[in-house]
């Protein structure tokens, strides 16, 4: 098969920007939000559709998936920008502050709604599964962007067909820039790459291999490596910085991502934004959902040198290293940028101040009998709230997690994503008996700054700092190894003033 590369300006350089053709007439299932209750027009208003389709992703027959495909009804029509080529996108591009309204239509087959992951917005809008709206139907979204500048993203959440749903393609980015951060003057345009790493099996006629059932134990892993829906990803560089924004889209795969020339890995950034300072790290472990932005300098590299991100996993030697994308120094560019000593404030939480900071809610992960995943020793109910569930708008609180190994799947991780928030990692501890293989991970991972997923090892507690404020409602918390969330590792948890 030979190798496709996209070019920087191919790439950032998108099309397929849609101006709007009629309003579509949405239902809504709920009530939105205040805003919407009192009238405000939305800033930025999209058509998305969720839609069946195919695309060339290997030499050969066109590979059938599911994807997303919008417009822009209302704003700025470079809002929303589509990746050539790819079956993930669009991208929508949003300032914090904009009351944005997205009219959802779903063209598959079964049912589907959509999750706006990190953002923090009304829980109507929060796409949770009993909103899931059918075949031929829609749902109307109304929020404002109230979080920090950063990549969030967006993809299906029917209970017990998010997996399946993601896998066919249905997945795009969500990126909100402020005036704060475009002050920092930081990469971007052509030099700011999104980048969704994702594993995917093929069969011998370029169609996606899946099964929920055949993974719903260990999660799904695929035999190739993608960015932005393409194998082989290569692209062209110039000797100056880049801003790469990495988000793992794979179902269960948790990857230990490093230069393939032993460079240290420069992290600006996390699932909440920009970090206070940068960090740096040997490798760098990204957990399903989880996002980091990279700063890379290729200001002192030579033309025609190249550079691997692969994946080994350093808690297992031996194991095989994988290429996940190359870069192709190419290009000369005089630009240089330095990056600041503060890159931001993060206006953390003091753990002084959480209701519960003697006594933290305690969320054990487990496998239960007939082979369930279990948060507490209970599944997903649609709409049930357990006692331990119940929390009241305002207040800081302490949660923990805890991964109890099981004698004969203990080598399992659990990406604990938490809907409607950001939250801080105060401390991980571990039991050795379970956890010492997977010690060396720890240096990989970045707890700095805010977060609304955590990677819980074996044998590990994690204590995450959190608040609970401006919106009453369900919401859902559960593991984002998709397989295992749509098993049953999920719960809802009510917001009460």
């Amino acid at each position: 098969m030979g190798e496709k590369q996209i070019s920087r300006r191919e790439f950032v350089g998108f099309l397929g920007v849609s101006s709007a053709a009629a309003i579509l007439n949405a239902c809504t299932p709920l009530k939105t939000n205040i805003q919407a209750a009192e009238g405000v027009e939305p800033d930025l208003e999209l058509a998305l559709r969720a839609i069946p389709g195919s695309v060339p992703v290997l030499e050969g027959a066109e590979t059938r998936v599911w994807r997303y495909e919008g417009e822009v009804l209302k704003g700025d029509a470079t809002a929303l920008q589509t990746i050539p080529g790819s079956y993930l996108g669009p991208i929508i591009r949003a300032r914090k502050g904009q009351n944005v309204r997205v009219h959802f239509t779903n063209q598959l087959p079964e049912d589907s709604i959509v999750h706006w992951h990190g953002l923090h917005v009304p829980e109507s809008a929060d796409g949770h599964p009993r909103l899931a709206v059918g075949s031929g139907e829609k749902y109307q979204y109304d929020f404002t962007v109230m979080d920090r500048a950063g990549m969030y993203w967006f993809h299906p959440h029917p209970h017990g067909r998010t997996a399946t749903q993601v896998m066919m393609g249905l997945a795009g980015l969500f990126i909100v820039t402020d005036e704060t951060e475009d002050a920092l003057g930081l990469s971007g345009g052509d030099f700011d790459l999104p980048l969704v790493i994702q594993d995917r099996t093929f069969d011998s006629d370029n169609q996606f291999v899946y099964d929920l059932q055949s993974h719903a134990m260990t999660g799904f892993f695929g035999d190739r490596a993608l960015v932005n829906g393409v194998p082989d990803y290569q692209f062209s560089a110039a000797t100056r910085p880049y801003r790469l924004r990495l988000l793992n889209g794979s179902n269960a795969r948790v990857y230990a991502l490093a230069w393939s020339d032993g460079s240290p890995l420069t992290v600006i950034g996390t699932d909440g934004g920009l970090l206070e300072k940068a960090e740096t790290r040997d490798f760098l472990l990204l957990a399903p959902a989880e996002r980091r932005d990279v700063w890379l300098d290729l200001s002192e590299r030579n033309l025609g040198d190249d550079l691997t991100l692969v994946h080994k996993d350093p808690a297992r030697p031996g194991s095989e290293e994988t290429a996940i994308l190359t870069i192709n120094v190419e290009q000369e560019d005089n630009t240089r940028l330095l990056l600041p000593d503060t890159l931001s404030m993060l206006n953390l939480h003091e753990e002084e101040a959480a209701v519960n900071v003697e006594n933290p809610r305690a969320f054990n992960l487990s496998m239960g009998m007939g082979m369930r995943w279990l948060i507490n020793g209970k599944q997903f109910e649609m709409t049930a709230v357990d006692k331990n569930e119940a929390v009241k708008l305002g207040d800081v609180e302490v949660w923990e997690f805890f991964n109890e190994p099981h004698h004969m799947m203990g080598n399992l991780y659990h990406p604990m994503h938490i809907h409607g928030l950001q939250f801080q990692i105060l401390e991980r501890s571990y039991d050795t008996k379970y956890a010492q293989k997977d010690a060396l991970l720890h240096e990989g991972q970045v707890d700095a700054g805010w977060h609304d997923t955590v990677l819980v090892l074996p044998g590990e507690r994690v204590r995450l700092l959190m608040k609970f404020e401006h919106f009453e409602g369900l919401y859902l918390y559960h593991c984002h190894t998709l397989e295992h969330e749509d098993m049953g590792m999920m719960r809802n948890y009510r917001v009460s003033a």
